[in-house]
């Protein structure tokens, strides 16, 4: 068993997470009156093949975190080294992301992103709160790959910074 011990802060584990490089991803879904939200996401992990499970987080602070724990689908966009543009976007404070976007409707009515290196359909499995975070796990039910994900880099994220993979 661990011993209480002091906390590191915030600063000082920010610092030390910029240090894991992680790929970059857009996830989506839809408020309950249809209207898209998506937002861009390093939190993204795998967490078994069989049965297929991903999870991601998001900040419990978050304005999109009610359409996120009142929807049972999600989308999770992989994204390529090209799209570093749309992950800015997405990241940002922008009213409406999906401006000028052409979308299709996924599972759940989840906006689907064109040009992703792949693209994840989840239905939730489980939300889990931890910290200040809620973690979303998603069971995988469709998988769309592009046609040059194997040639295409992806995007990465490193010492807060984008770079390609």
């Amino acid at each position: 068993m661990l011993e209480n011990t002091p906390s590191a802060s915030a600063d000082a584990l920010r610092a030390a997470l910029s240090e894991f490089a992680t790929g970059v991803t857009i996830v989506t879904t839809t408020q309950a009156d249809g209207t898209p939200v998506g937002l861009t996401v390093n939190s993204f992990n795998a967490v078994s093949l069989t049965p297929p499970l991903v999870l991601w987080s998001l900040d419990k602070s978050s304005r999109t975190i009610d359409a996120f724990t009142a929807n049972d689908c999600f989308a999770v966009h992989i994204l390529a080294a090209d799209q570093e543009a749309l992950a800015m976007r997405f990241a940002s404070r922008e009213q409406d992301r999906f401006a000028g976007l052409d979308t299709i409707a996924g599972m759940g009515g989840a906006p689907l992103i064109p040009g992703a290196l792949a693209c994840l359909q989840c239905r939730v499995h489980q939300q889990i709160e931890a910290g200040d975070h809620i973690i979303f796990i998603g069971w995988v039910s469709t998988v769309t790959t592009a046609a040059n994900a194997t040639t295409q880099p992806a995007l990465g994220y490193h010492r807060r910074r984008f770079l390609t993979l």
